[in-house]
């Protein structure tokens, strides 16, 4: 009897860490294929480490724990003076550690945007987190703008930024009309 009890226990120990070691893969993959994403050209990366970190404290915050002896002792009836704490003290220091930076981040992270504070200004490396420059792409944030000139019916459309120029047949074009005309010559 003991020894099947001791076979059984270890099944369930070995298929409790498979399930717990493949949630964690399936998480690193989540993860890395967000930063991935995230450093394509107008993606911001920002938003995708703010929210791993936001969701890494929350997950101290809302999903603190109580001991297995605790469990225990409250599931029996017998309640002794002796009785397990529900939490251990470095859980509640994790908890209000994680609750402060939250508060923190926040709040900074507010001010901020309502000040319209540029944090790649400060930081001379953080661009890189949110592009990354190839041969493909470019991660300038430049606006992007043409020089136009009508005449009659030829309508002339010269990037600054690649020097290309090109001459259209149109007359009288539509601020939509040039906006897409300027951004097809200067990509």
């Amino acid at each position: 009897m003991s020894s099947c009890y001791f076979i059984r226990q270890e099944r369930l120990t070995v298929s409790l860490l498979y399930v717990q070691f493949a949630a964690l893969l399936t998480l690193i993959f989540i993860i890395v294929v967000n930063l991935a994403v995230g450093i394509l050209p107008h993606v911001d990366n920002f938003a995708h480490i703010g929210g791993f970190v936001s969701g890494f404290l929350l997950g101290f915050v809302f999903l603190i724990r109580p001991q297995f002896g605790w469990i225990n002792q409250r599931s029996s009836s017998q309640y002794t003076s002796s009785m397990k704490p529900k939490h251990k003290i470095y859980q509640y220091v994790l908890w209000i550690l994680a609750l402060i930076l939250l508060v923190a981040g926040f709040t900074a992270g507010l001010v901020m945007l309502f000040r319209g504070v540029n944090a790649n200004d400060h930081c001379s490396w953080c661009h890189y987190l949110s592009c990354i420059p190839t041969s493909r792409w470019s991660c300038k944030s430049e606006q992007m703008y043409c020089l136009e000139s009508q005449n009659g019916g030829q309508f002339n459309l010269t990037c600054p930024s690649n020097g290309k120029s090109r001459i259209y047949a149109l007359s009288n074009p539509s601020e939509s009309q040039i906006r897409t005309l300027c951004t097809q010559l200067c990509t």
